[in-house]
């Protein structure tokens, strides 16, 4: 009988072992399962970069405000795409479009390159704005105010996030940013990027 006892307490203690393994093992998939959930739900989240005007310059700026209303300047200034991905992107060739009251006024090239990930690639541009003979029923009400306001819009920018060297996904963007020209000072004020 004391034998039967000893092999008893012997099968509970086994018992108790592969249930407590068993307890361990779920606890372990849970948690695993919690782990590549938000890793899934954070890091591979591919989100589309921005694309922004972020400073300008003016040089040479003239306007003839005769009978032939015209203004020409050179725009230095500074694009930014900024990626806010676990993975560096990587885009093609575009062109930001610069217009006064929807008529072109100068165009700027966006050379092929990459931003890191978590960080903001910094592109410097220099273009002519030319607006020559306007027929532009503001034009008056503009150089009265002092300010001529600018649009740029940009065509497509296309590109591919690479997470983890593995995984690739296509993520466009565009440009659309509004700024005032400031005559008095020769300045670009007021920069707004949606």
């Amino acid at each position: 009988m004391v034998e039967a006892g000893i092999a008893h307490d012997s099968e509970e203690l086994r018992r108790q072992k592969r249930i407590k393994y068993l307890k361990y093992g779920v606890a372990f998939v849970v948690f695993q399962t919690i782990v590549i959930v938000i890793f899934a739900l954070t890091i591979m989240k591919v989100k589309g970069p921005k694309f922004r005007v972020r400073s300008a310059t003016l040089e040479n700026f003239s306007v003839d405000t005769s009978s032939n209303p015209s203004f020409s300047t050179t725009f230095n200034g500074q694009f930014g795409v900024k990626n806010t991905n676990f993975g560096q992107y990587k885009y093609d060739n575009a062109t930001v479009t610069f217009a006064y009251r929807g008529t072109t006024v100068g165009e700027a090239i966006v050379s092929k390159s990459k931003a890191n990930m978590l960080s903001t690639k910094k592109i410097n541009f220099s273009t002519n704005l030319n607006l020559a003979s306007t027929s532009i029923s503001e034009w008056n009400s503009d150089i009265s105010s002092g300010i001529l306001p600018l649009t740029a819009t940009s065509s497509r920018l296309n590109g591919k996030v690479t997470l983890m060297f593995i995984m690739k996904k296509k993520k466009a963007t565009q440009m659309n940013c509004t700024m005032d020209l400031v005559i008095a000072s020769q300045t670009i004020d007021n920069i707004k990027c949606k």
